[in-house]
């Protein structure tokens, strides 16, 4: 039961960084219900290569959140080195028939003390030696301060953590609106009914901007389909994540690799009922190309797969905080959903319980694209 001044807030959202925000609001003495439309990490969550990274190019602002983001699960790793679901073994990208390209990234990277050094096939081994040098262009971009994080993992961390702190969590409760009294955010309604509350945080991947449609507020939606595949168990040994023009591939617990890329974009086709199809030849094909970045003859055999929209803001960068149309009401928006889970979580939570916007979230409002 809430205590008379405690504040009450209903979380939206069963992927990561609702997970991430609602166990953050109980740490500040919130009472929190946290409500997903189907259960815990089934959406962009359970299908994301989830690269820890602020690699290339972007605006200060998101670089300097992002690796505030990488921070926190730094410090996370240090508490617990031997998770087999974070590492920070570095990544590794190339591009295709682009010397050009590699020299202007790793420029920029510099510029800026982004940890970010030119590899050939000779001395790639020096990076991770389970790569395979001739699937190396002339020179390709090692940025050992990266990492990965398996987000279903991690999530379960999280809500353990929410839900021994009091948090509740409601699961399948179908499509939820946001409730308004008097142009403030008073609540939700789900198909379960309704759940008053001090402020809502919609944090629902690509589906934000449809939940914040209804109340005045518009934020465009770039969210393309996307597929993660996961491997069989094998004996390959890489560490690092690779980036290359025809597959990113990731270390995964259980000596798997998750693999994903854009190239099959256009071959995803939605289903009734908001399912999508891909054919599975196109989910080998890209097994065969993520085989060709590794070592030894091994070729990696896919154990499944899980495709739908990843979430993308429409101009790229995310959309955080509270809705200057609704007070009360509070969005997460965003691509980079793995790097910023926990900082993410924890700023907009003191920005709820404190009522003060956060310096780190003023260039995120959705106010940006009116």
């Amino acid at each position: 039961m809430a205590l008379k001044n405690e504040i009450k807030v209903v979380v939206l959202g069963g992927g990561v960084i609702g997970v991430s925000t609602a166990l953050e609001l109980t740490k500040r003495g919130a009472a929190v219900t946290l409500v997903t439309e189907a259960a815990l990490c089934s959406g962009a969550s359970g299908r994301s290569l989830s690269w820890l990274n602020s690699a290339g190019e972007r605006s200060l602002p998101y670089h300097a959140l992002r690796m505030a983001g990488i921070d926190r699960y730094r410090t996370l790793f240090a508490q617990h080195p031997d998770l087999d679901w974070l590492r920070f073994d570095g990544g590794l990208c190339w591009f295709k028939d682009d010397a050009a390209g590699t020299q202007t990234r790793h420029a920029y990277e510099k510029t800026h003390g982004y940890d970010s050094q030119l590899m050939t096939a000779d001395n790639v081994a020096q990076a991770d030696a389970a790569i395979n040098p001739d699937a190396l262009p002339p020179q390709a971009i090692f940025n050992p301060g990266e990492g990965w994080v398996s987000l279903p993992h991690l999530t379960e961390y999280l809500v353990n953590q929410f839900r021994a702190r009091g948090g509740e969590v409601i699961e399948h409760a179908g499509k939820a609106s946001v409730l308004t009294d008097q142009g403030r955010a008073c609540g939700i309604r789900t198909e379960q009914g309704e759940l008053r509350a001090d402020a809502v945080v919609v944090a629902c991947g690509p589906w934000t901007p449809d939940v914040v449609a209804p109340l005045g507020v518009t934020i465009p939606n770039g969210s393309p389909v996307s597929m993660l595949v996961i491997t069989e168990p094998g004996s390959h040994e890489l560490k690092a994540v690779l980036n290359t023009p025809r597959a990113a591939i990731r270390p995964n617990p259980g000596n798997r690799y998750a693999l994903d890329h854009d190239w099959y974009e256009e071959d995803i086709q939605p289903l009734a009922g908001g399912d999508y199809y891909i054919d599975e030849q196109v989910v080998a094909k890209l097994a065969d190309e993520a085989s060709k970045l590794l070592r030894g003859d091994e070729p990696l055999s896919v154990q499944s797969w899980k495709t739908g929209l990843k979430p993308i803001p429409g101009d790229g960068d995310p959309v955080l905080g509270q809705l200057q149309k609704v007070p009360g009401c509070y969005v997460a928006f965003t691509h980079s959903g793995a790097t910023l889970a926990l900082i993410v979580g924890e700023l907009l939570a003191e920005e709820i319980v404190s009522g003060e916007k956060h310096p780190m979230l003023a260039s995120f409002s959705a106010e940006r694209f009116s």
